[in-house]
């Protein structure tokens, strides 16, 4: 019914940006919640920024995310976007957007539909 694919990942050094994509197909994207989610290597997926289904776009981030990344979406396009400013090496792991019609939340069960993932690295 859904299906997402991430890009805009790449290598790039503490201090810089990048804007991911999660383009959506589907007629029906606008009514889903989505989440952007990350997996640094050796560790567990965590969760990073979302943005709801309703008009407006009720957005919550990650505390570790606040005042640097910014979760927006484009429902005429099918795509959630993340700006990802002032980047640490902290940052670096596979990025995951996800879509689900459950509350809103961080947790991963609340998402159906999971993108492969785009790489970001952050270099010191």
């Amino acid at each position: 019914q859904v299906q997402l694919v991430e890009s805009g990942g790449g290598l790039v050094q503490a201090g810089g940006s990048l804007r991911l994509s999660c383009a959506a197909s589907g007629r029906t994207f606008s009514l889903y919640n989505v989440g952007w989610f990350r997996q640094p290597p050796g560790k567990e997926r965590e969760f990073v920024a979302l943005i709801s289904r309703w008009t407006g776009g009720t957005t919550y981030y990650a505390d570790s995310v606040k005042g640097r990344f910014t979760i927006s979406r484009d429902n005429a396009k099918n795509t959630v976007y993340l700006q990802m400013n002032s980047l640490k090496p902290e940052d670096t792991a596979l990025y995951y957007c996800a879509a689900g019609r459950g509350p809103e939340g961080p947790s991963i069960s609340a998402y159906d539909y999971w993108g492969q993932g785009t790489q970001v690295t952050v270099s010191s």
